[in-house]
């Protein structure tokens, strides 16, 4: 039985119209109507008390397809900041059983994965939280200041902690058994490239290179130009990169990626705003934060301000936005719009 007829028959038994259900439910009447004839699914998060609602368990209401249940775990994945307990144990379960009824699944491997990245991404955010209140209290004690590095991903200065040995490792053997594998070269240089490993990834750039010969061979030789101390090398190969894949704006993007950090702020802004104008929709906002940082860096509290607004604009029409990211970034402008009443 689809969850949507459960939930009918749920509702017709307890003798209660949509009306009385949607609103102890906390929900809209045609949400309930909608759920009822199939034609969407209730969040996962309200599993739990349409359960209770209707004096059944969770697995009783679960009568769904298995494609259901992803679709509804992934959609929880994408729109919610914080996963109730109850909410994520139900979607763990489903997603073990899953890999023991299909090992093989990689939507369930994947999905699991996700959904644990979710949680430790929240639980990273209030432990940042937790540890700058403590910081404000004992600006001295290092306990907190180890706690907001750990929960943000900061560098602490120190080489045992900083560096990404276990990764790195992890991936040399990734390529060595998947030697045509663009994303396990990508992360093995990206990673080398991070803690300095430059010589020792060159190997991997000209392997890179005859897998995948576009702009991003050229911009990692020039980052290790860069490392060598030669800035007039490193900026002719990221130039060489973009000549070489126009077309990409992820060219565009990684360019200024680079610039950006050598104080080119003017080049870099038009390089990110040239990459946003090439996308099409759903569009990624990795260049418009950038942008919102370079503007609050040089104190241009209106600039910043309309990064954020288009940010909004994008995430509202490319993409079923959350209320939770929503409220974050306008946060975000009503801290700006302070700072620039006070300028």
């Amino acid at each position: 039985m689809e969850i949507g007829k459960t939930i009918r028959a749920l509702r017709a038994k307890k003798g209660v119209t949509q009306e009385q259900a949607a609103a102890c439910l906390g929900v809209s009447c045609q949400a309930v109507s909608k759920w009822e004839t199939n034609a969407s699914l209730p969040d996962i998060t309200l599993l739990p008390a349409i359960a209770a609602y209707f004096g059944v368990t969770i697995d009783e209401l679960f009568q769904m397809p298995a494609e259901a249940r992803f679709e509804q775990i992934e959609n929880m994945l994408d729109r919610e900041g914080h996963i109730a307990p109850e909410a994520f144990n139900q979607a763990a379960a489903f997603l073990s059983q899953a890999t023991v009824d299909d090992p093989k699944s990689v939507r369930a491997w994947t999905d699991l994965a996700d959904l644990y990245n979710h949680r430790a991404q929240y639980d990273h955010y209030l432990a940042a939280e937790y540890a700058k209140r403590a910081m404000a209290l004992a600006p001295e004690a290092k306990p907190g200041w180890v706690a907001y590095l750990e929960a943000m991903g900061g560098v602490y200065g120190d080489e045992w902690y900083d560096n990404h040995f276990e990764v790195i490792e992890y991936f040399k053997q990734f390529v060595e058994q998947n030697p045509d594998n663009f994303l396990g070269y990508y992360a093995l240089i990206e990673n080398l490239m991070a803690d300095g490993r430059h010589e020792e990834a060159a190997p991997y750039i000209q392997r890179l290179r005859t897998i995948r010969d576009d702009y991003l061979p050229l911009f990692y030789l020039g980052d290790a130009a860069l490392y060598r101390g030669d800035r007039a090398e490193a900026l002719r190969l990221w130039d060489a990169g973009v000549e070489k894949s126009p077309d990409a704006w992820q060219a565009w993007c990684s360019r200024a990626d680079r610039i950006k950090k050598l104080g080119m702020w003017d080049e870099a802004e038009a390089d990110y705003e040239k990459c946003f104008a090439m996308q099409s929709p759903p569009r990624l906002t990795d260049g418009l934060y950038s942008l919102e940082q370079m503007h609050e860096q040089k104190k241009d509290w209106a600039a910043a301000i309309r990064d954020y607004e288009r940010i909004l604009e994008v995430n509202e029409h490319d993409y079923d936005d959350t209320v939770a990211e929503t409220d974050r970034i306008r946060e975000k402008i009503a801290r700006l719009q302070k700072l620039a009443g006070e300028g």
